[in-house]
């Protein structure tokens, strides 16, 4: 027998009080496994349902929005859409809602993790100890410290703030680049001094990217950056993989132009990209002394993703209620 209730489809595995949440009201069809759905299999289960809890995995564009007519809100649990074609969207009737805030904090903290892993050596040392190769004290390893270092942010908006919060209290001089500058007052506030891309990547001894992911900002770092950066830098990026040309980052490393890269996402992980690799660069991957590569952990704090769910989930319930929407990228779909 088949429900009369709307059905809602959750792309992705999710904690029980998602479930709970939404099962009271809708026929829910949730992906229960760590992998998600093939694109056919998510066309499917969405092509009958009014809304989908979406996650960075999903990919909408005009050709599933065609084949899911009945849909009329897309509550995504992230903070950057690229992957989801909002103009589609509208043309489509289809809202798309968003959580901005929640990824912020746990995003900054993971961004200044792998800083010092990368540049303290953490998982070399690890390696070293587990080998059994540690006979006490050597004159080994030695990496840098962040204090009195210049630490270059590019991209000033939320993250890029709670990450220079975050350092503050390292002994460090922060410089950024942005395309919109902060006011003073926040400049003064956060101890941040602007500079053009150029002079920061000349400049700073780590280079930490926390900008968005759009046509005008695919490979900010590429070739001729990382041929501006000070030799010997460091380069971390936990915003999004397509900011940085992996390829030309691991020819970096091999010619010993920067000293190290760490990274949280990676282009591979950009679905609206047609021509985005089908995996990360073989040469990061080989490269265990100079690379510190997590994946996706940026939001992974049990809590966090727990609340990222909710927030998406009570948005389909202000859906049925006809209420607005929160995070909402489009509201003129409503129309």
């Amino acid at each position: 027998m088949g429900s009369s209730r709307p059905r809602v489809v959750v792309t992705n595995r999710v904690h029980p009080e998602t479930l709970d949440l939404l099962d009271g009201r809708l026929d829910v069809v949730a992906n229960r496994e760590p992998d998600p759905w093939p694109p056919a299999r998510l066309r499917d289960h969405a092509a009958s349902a009014v809304a989908m809890v979406a996650f960075m995995t999903d990919r909408v564009d005009e050709a599933f929005l065609a084949a899911c007519p009945r849909l009329e809100l897309i509550a995504a649990a992230l903070k950057g859409y690229d992957n989801f074609d909002v103009a589609a969207c509208t043309r489509h009737g289809v809202r798309l809602t968003i959580v901005p805030d929640l990824l912020t904090a746990p995003t900054a903290e993971l961004a200044v993790g792998l800083v010092i892993a990368l540049a303290r050596h953490l998982l070399v040392a690890d390696a070293c100890m587990r080998a059994g190769d540690f006979a006490g004290w050597r004159p080994t390893l030695y990496g840098a410290g962040l204090d009195g270092s210049i630490v270059g942010i590019v991209g000033m908006g939320a993250l890029g703030q709670a990450i220079a919060a975050r350092l503050a209290g390292f002994g460090c001089r922060l410089r950024y680049t942005d395309p919109r500058p902060l006011e003073r007052a926040d400049e003064t506030r956060l101890g941040l001094e602007a500079a053009p891309l150029e002079t920061l990547l000349a400049a700073s001894d780590f280079v930490l990217l926390a900008a968005p992911y759009h046509a005008g900002s695919h490979h900010v770092i590429g070739a001729a950056a990382l041929a501006r950066m000070k030799p010997g830098a460091y380069l971390v990026n936990p915003a999004r993989g397509s900011l940085v040309d992996e390829a030309a980052v691991a020819d970096a490393l091999r010619a010993g132009r920067l000293a190290g890269y760490a990274a949280d996402t990676f282009e591979m992980e950009d679905w609206a990209r047609p021509d985005r690799p089908p995996a990360v660069a073989p040469g990061l991957i080989a490269d265990r002394a100079r690379t510190v590569l997590t994946p996706h952990l940026g939001s992974a704090v049990r809590d966090v993703r727990r609340a990222i769910e909710l927030a998406a989930a009570r948005n389909v319930l202000r859906l049925l209620d006809g209420e607005p929407l929160v995070g909402c990228v489009n509201p003129e779909a409503a129309s």
